[in-house]
C-alpha cells in the first residue's frame, strides 16, 4: 500500500544531484509537498547557488563531478554566514556500514539512501522545518 502525502511545507530546497532523471523525481516529489526547489547538479553550483539565495534544507547527492557532496559540505559548513547551519541531508546509493556516519561526520544532518521515496523526504521534513499554515 503507498502511503499518500499529505503534509506541506512552505520551504525552499536546493536539490544538489548530478543525475537529471533523480534530481526531477525528488524536485517533483517535494513539489507535490509545497516546497519550490532548485536544482545543482554538482557542489560547485550549489555552491554558487547559496552565495544569491536562501535555502531551508538542501538535498545533497554524494558522488558527483566537479565537487562532491561531502567536499561541498565542508565548503559550507566554513562559511561567514549563517548559511552554514543549513540542514544537509545526503542523498546516495553508497549504505554500506560506516557510511552514514562518515557523512554525518562531514557535517551533513542526516541520510537518506536512494532509491528515493516520497516518505522519506516527509519525514526529513517533518524533523528539519515547520508545517505550513492552511
Amino acid at each position: 500500500m503507498i502511503k499518500k502525502i499529505t503534509t506541506k511545507f512552505d520551504a525552499s530546497i536546493l536539490v544538489v544531484e548530478d543525475y537529471s532523471l533523480n534530481a526531477e523525481v525528488v524536485k517533483e516529489m517535494l513539489e507535490m509537498m509545497g516546497c519550490s526547489v532548485d536544482i545543482a547538479e554538482n557542489g560547485k553550483v550549489a555552491l554558487d547557488l547559496l552565495q544569491n539565495y536562501d535555502y531551508d534544507l538542501i538535498f545533497m547527492d554524494i558522488q558527483m563531478p566537479v565537487t562532491d557532496g561531502v567536499a561541498a559540505t565542508q565548503m559550507i559548513r566554513d562559511m561567514k554566514s549563517e548559511k552554514k547551519d543549513i540542514p544537509i541531508i545526503a542523498l546516495t546509493a553508497n549504505a554500506f556500514p560506516g557510511d552514514r556516519e562518515k557523512y554525518l561526520a562531514s557535517g551533513m544532518n542526516g541520510f537518506i539512501s536512494k532509491p528515493l521515496r516520497a516518505q522519506d523526504l516527509e519525514a526529513i521534513l517533518l524533523k528539519y522545518l515547520p508545517k505550513k499554515e492552511d
